[in-house]
């Protein structure tokens, strides 16, 4: 089949992973896949675009646009969503120039906050569209919704006229049908693994250890975002007195972001920098070879919706991880045997994990197995694209 997947997402972290994985999947299955990206977004980078789209970053109104998204990264909330609601203007030419040339059998859209043209445009066209969910309107955020009302509005019209839903989480389409009642027909799809780039066997974890600074060390390891949510900074606040007692502890923390200054600052502090190691921002091609140093992970906090893409990573690289326990991670981990949860908002709780798993080898080599098993039975991006395209049925 020919298929159009459309998003508007800036198309770098974890976003732009899942893009490429979702297409990858569906090209190994024997689908051509045109990605209409919002302009300059990085899966168009690592994702071949078919010749379809060809040029048509060029047009000078999607330079224009490309350069007023740039603005709006330190904008007041207001002004985003306005601008989220405007790219609505934008979607149906671009749209409507990537169907005539590609002819897709459905389109693929990834869900976002205030968009609308993409569905509207499908249904002009006759043609199915799919919609993956990973955020909704009706959320609690860091940064509450200026235009709450009309962000509701629209989710409920293109949850109830698009062809499918893929829900990340059980607990978003329960939300959802919660305050919006009867939604197009749906399916729970949370993330997965690559196991083929995620594979430990390709790896010399010692040696990477060795390279970090952290030879004969346990490394609990954290990859990601250093936003305030994310909670590194009272994470390694509150390990460090442990593991100041246990010089064979290393802390491998790979990322950037908001926080990345206090938490050096933390570690300096306390003079721990031969067991805790900063790595910054690295490239995602790199991220294995990061993992592979690790023994077991570490995600201190996360919101009450999202299926982790770090987690099916680490899992598929033999490793547990220490997380919270929230609704849609407990659809997809068993307590001991595939990672080891904690409480959601017990911070003490996430230490003690930790420490407890630190502390017992064999446990970390059997529930990191288990876990690889348990991505290569159910957990590939393979198995999602097969369940998604039963919603064409």
């Amino acid at each position: 089949m020919n298929i159009v997947y459309h998003h508007r997402t800036r198309g770098a972290g974890a976003e732009g992973r899942h893009i490429k994985a979702i297409v990858d999947a569906l090209r190994a299955q024997g689908h051509v896949v045109s990605v209409l990206s919002f302009p300059g977004a990085d899966p168009e980078k690592e994702v071949k675009i078919e010749p379809a789209t060809a040029g048509v970053s060029k047009q000078w109104y999607l330079k224009l646009l490309q350069w007023l998204a740039g603005l709006t990264k330190n904008a007041p909330i207001f002004v985003f969503e306005l601008f989220e609601m405007l790219y609505n203007l934008m979607i149906p030419k671009r749209l409507n120039k990537e169907i005539d040339a590609v002819k897709p059998a459905f389109i693929y859209e990834r869900y976002s906050l205030f968009m609308f043209a993409g569905v509207w445009v499908a249904n002009k066209k006759s043609i199915p569209i799919i919609l993956e969910v990973n955020d909704s309107a009706l959320v609690s955020r860091i940064r509450p919704l200026v235009f709450k009302y009309w962000a509701k509005k629209v989710e409920q019209w293109v949850f109830t006229h698009c062809t499918g839903i893929v829900f990340v989480s059980t607990y978003l389409r329960d939300l959802a049908e919660s305050e919006f009642g009867t939604l197009s027909k749906s399916v729970i799809c949370p993330n997965a693994g690559d196991v083929t780039t995620f594979d430990l066997k390709q790896y010399d974890k010692e040696a990477i250890k060795k390279e970090l600074g952290l030879a004969g060390k346990t490394i609990c390891g954290y990859t990601g975002g250093f936003g305030a949510w994310h909670g590194i900074v009272w994470f390694v606040t509150k390990i460090i007195p442990m593991i100041k007692q246990h010089p064979a502890f290393g802390l491998l923390l790979v990322g950037d972001g908001a926080s990345f200054n206090e938490v050096r600052e933390v570690i300096n502090n306390a003079g721990m920098e031969k067991q805790i190691v900063l790595t910054g921002l690295v490239k995602h091609d790199a991220v294995p070879k990061y993992l592979a140093a690790m023994d077991f992970g570490i995600l201190p906090d996360l919101n009450a919706y999202c299926s982790p893409m770090k987690l099916f990573e680490s899992m598929a690289m033999e490793q547990g991880m220490v997380l919270p326990a929230s609704d849609p991670v407990k659809e997809v981990v068993v307590d001991g045997v595939t990672s080891w949860l904690f409480p959601v908002d017990d911070q003490q709780a996430c230490i003690d994990k930790v420490m407890a798993v630190f502390n017992d080898p064999g446990q970390r080599i059997k529930v990191g197995k288990q876990a690889r098993g348990y991505i290569e039975r159910e957990r590939q991006w393979s198995d999602n694209v097969a369940l998604l395209l039963t919603l064409l049925t």
